[in-house]
This record gives structure tokens, sequence and C-alpha cells, in this order.
């Protein structure tokens, strides 16, 4: 006997999105689960051909393949898709990401860390920067080079200086909230940006705030944030941070 059945909306009638996520980050996926509004949204995710060392060469790299990783998504029509790696948007340039994901999917919005961290802090009016990454010298310097080069000025700095993005994945909370306060302390800023998709930093954030008395943004927060804003998304603040209670 045929069965007869009705259909709807899908996984996501309140927004689709989509999520590019290298090879050995094993934080981001979980840290955009406690992001999103826990009904109504649908997210798939595509894995991107990376190698787990972090070098100028390697991002670069991942411009041919972001095609491919975002024609691997499901054949739905997406309202926002995020590339999940600041280091790689800064190297291709956000422009270039943007281009790129929109060749396998053209209707959909395009985010990035980096696009997400300057419009996080153009709305939280954040100017001077405490800033801290995990990365190889080379790295850090391109990428602070990109957000002084949009108005941004990085007042105080500091690095992990890991090019394994395996062991980035293990670098403990306890030591990223260190890290926080050890760079607002070189000068006065206005707020804390931890780039790295990689870096687990949603768990202490509202921590981290309250030591330093300051915003405090992460590659994940921020495009977790901007693609709740490109997608029109509304509702209670997933997480307490001064980013999500705009």
């Amino acid at each position: 006997m045929k069965l007869p059945f009705a259909t709807d909306a899908g996984m996501g009638p309140g927004a689709t999105l989509g999520l590019i996520v290298l090879p050995a980050d094993e934080t981001l996926e979980n840290e955009m689960r406690v992001l999103l509004p826990a009904n109504g949204v649908a997210l798939y995710h595509s894995r991107i051909e990376m190698p787990p060392e972090v070098t100028s060469e390697t991002l670069a790299s991942m411009e041919a393949a972001l095609p491919q990783a975002a024609g691997m998504l499901p054949e739905v029509a997406f309202d926002v898709i995020g590339y999940g790696c600041t280091s790689g948007a800064t190297v291709i340039g956000p422009e270039g990401v943007a281009r790129a994901i929109n060749r396998a999917r053209p209707g959909a919005r395009v985010t990035d860390p980096v696009s997400a961290t300057m419009a996080a802090c153009r709305a939280l009016g954040l100017k001077r920067l405490g800033f801290v990454t995990p990365y190889v010298e080379s790295v850090s310097a391109a990428m602070r080079a990109l957000l002084e080069a949009n108005g941004l000025e990085i007042a105080g700095f500091g690095s992990f200086e890991e090019g394994d993005d395996r062991v980035v994945a293990r670098i403990a909370p306890e030591s990223i909230l260190s890290a926080i306060e050890a760079v607002d302390a070189m000068a006065e800023c206005d707020g804390v940006f931890v780039s790295c998709t990689n870096l687990r930093v949603a768990g202490i954030a509202a921590e981290a705030e309250r030591r330093i008395g300051k915003p405090v943004i992460s590659s994940n927060l921020a495009l977790g944030w901007h693609m709740r804003v490109l997608a029109g998304l509304t509702g209670s603040a997933p997480i307490a941070s001064r980013l999500f209670a705009l």
C-alpha cells in the first residue's frame, strides 16, 4: 500500500545556514550550537581540504577548494553560508571568499570571521583592540594589517605562536582567559578580539568580560552573531556576552 504524506518547509523554516569548516577544527561546530536559536534554524556543515599546518601558502590554497566545499552542502536554498577560517579569510580576502562560495551557491549571503569581526566592532563601537591569536608570526601580521587597513587600531597583541591547528584545538580555555587579561593590560583598549575558530572562547566569554570590564569578541562569537544578523534571526540571546546583547 502506498501511504499518503504531506510536505512542509523542512528543517529550517526560520533560516537555513551553511558552515564550511577546516578538517582540524574541533571547536567551531560545537560552539555554533550554542550561538544559534535552538528552534527553526537548520545548520549544515561541509569540510574543506586544508593541511593542519597553518601557513600563508596552505591558507591561500583554500580559495580554489571553496566552491567544491560549498557544493557539498545539501541542495537547499541557503540564507547564509559562513566560511569558518579567520586566517584563511585574511589571506584570501573576504571578497575572494564570497566570490568562491557564490560560484557554487549564488543565492546565499556569505560571511567569514574577519568580516564578522569588523561588523561586530562597528556594532559595539570598538576602535582600539587587544588582539590574541594562536598563529605563527607571518599569519598574525597579515591579520593585523587587514584589521588596521579597515580602521581598527591594535593597542595590545599576544600570540601562542602555534602552527599546528590540532594543537590549537587543545589550548585550554583557562590559558585563553589569561591571554585576554594579559593583552588587555598592555594598553588602553575598547575590547579584546580572540582570533581563530579552533580556540574555545564561547564558554569563557562572559567571565572574560567580567574580569576586564569590556567586550570580548572571538572568531566564533562574531561569526555566529553575524550569521544571525544576515539571516534576520531575532529572539533571546543564546549566550551571555555583550555582542549577543545587541
